[in-house]
């Protein structure tokens, strides 16, 4: 999703934007199929992603590490170095129009879940770029 939207804005070339997660029970699939579909009727195709888990090397390369709830956040908190704990937050921080911490999980939700997890990442992703983009 931040991908397409920094295409979009034509900041791909100038941000490096990886996803991952804090177990790697899931390493190598694709996205559930739910999801494929909620972003597809967004215009954003995520069906080549595939899961990986996140490495001591992401809190050197990435300047900031966003969670998607307090667990991550706290599994986060467990591997990062202490040198790089300011690069660790929650995404949802960055929403404009959500006044919520954290992106539920939606694999129980149905299609509607996802649909609704996929317009909250949208919107914080929005106001992460709008934020970076201050002068």
């Amino acid at each position: 999703m931040a991908r397409h939207h920094l295409r979009r804005k034509g900041l791909e070339d100038l941000i490096e934007v990886a996803s991952a997660g804090t177990h790697g029970y899931h390493t190598g699939e694709p996205p559930d199929p739910r999801a494929v579909a909620a972003a597809l009727r967004r215009g954003i195709d995520i069906a080549a992603q595939r899961a990986r888990r996140v490495t001591p090397e992401d809190f050197d390369a990435f300047d900031l590490v966003l969670a998607m709830d307090q667990q991550n956040l706290a599994n986060l908190e467990r591997i990062c170095p202490p040198q790089h704990r300011e690069k660790l937050d929650l995404v949802m921080r960055y929403a404009r129009s959500f006044d919520i911490d954290e992106v539920p999980d939606p694999y129980f939700g149905g299609e509607a879940g996802f649909d609704r997890v996929i317009e909250m990442v949208e919107d914080a992703i929005e106001g992460l770029l709008e934020e970076l983009h201050r002068p």
